[in-house]
């Protein structure tokens, strides 16, 4: 099948950190995915990701369903919550809740739509047991909504590659360059569209580090990076309070095989 465009919802999981091109500017898996189906698609095929790093659902459904809806999208992502789950308190299963009607709207309105069940990112942070089953909640009702409205489903969860650190990028909740490559092929294949195999790759797993060197690496990544974000939390901020979407309408995007 072929899709005339494609139009991605969500925060920085889709926006593309830590996946960066040259100017420094994000790329991630819905740009790669964008380009493989621009190669067949032709020039006519337009794409937008209206996603912005740090958004918890409200956001993207307030901001972002309205506008996707209206460039009356043949192919849709829609990937949030998991800002929301990281917070002190929340309800998962409200959350599936509110993003059901979303994803029945872009049904009605034609488009195919794509969700996800998120890689295990708890493995890698503090929190495991508050994150974790919040995390699980989300993920199942996930596929209770593809299953529903017939959407394409993308399980990262069960692919144990994203078990490898090497995947991830060095704050421990974005993707790396590889971990993007690897949910691109994981979403072009679903879709029915080949893909490189190299993409699948997966750098070797790196040995363990000696007790003492893990810990002083853990209080690095507290200083560097869960402090930070601590911070902002605290003072009701957002990464992504200056930030815009990265493309808010359709456009042409170079193919790639």
């Amino acid at each position: 099948m072929t899709w005339n465009n494609f139009v991605a919802m969500g925060d920085s999981f889709t926006e593309g950190m830590d996946d960066s091109y040259p100017d420094g500017s994000y790329r991630g898996w819905a740009d790669l995915v964008a380009a493989r189906l621009a190669l067949d698609a032709g020039p006519e095929f337009g794409y937008a990701n209206l996603a912005v790093r740090g958004k918890v659902l409200n956001e993207v459904l307030t901001e972002q369903v309205g506008p996707a809806l209206g460039m009356r999208p043949s192919l849709v992502s829609f990937a949030a919550g998991g800002n929301d789950i990281l917070r002190r308190k929340v309800d998962p299963y409200g959350l599936v809740h509110k993003i059901d009607p979303a994803v029945e709207q872009f049904r009605a309105a034609g488009a195919d739509v794509i969700l996800f069940r998120f890689a295990d990112v708890t493995a890698h942070l503090p929190g495991q047991r508050i994150v974790g089953p919040r995390a699980a909640a989300l993920n199942d009702g996930a596929r209770e909504l593809a299953q529903r409205h017939g959407a394409i489903l993308i399980d990262l969860f069960a692919d144990d590659a994203f078990r490898n650190p090497l995947l991830w990028s060095v704050d421990r909740l974005h993707l790396s360059e590889a971990g993007h490559r690897r949910v691109a092929a994981h979403v072009l294949n679903a879709l029915g569209v080949g893909v490189a195999e190299d993409w699948l790759l997966v750098p070797p797993m790196p040995a363990p580090s000696p007790w003492l060197l893990a810990r002083g690496a853990d209080l690095r990544w507290a200083g560097q990076h869960f402090a930070p974000w601590l911070k902002r939390r605290l003072a009701g901020a957002s990464s992504g309070d200056l930030v815009q979407a990265k493309r808010p309408e359709l456009g042409p995007i170079e193919a790639i095989a």
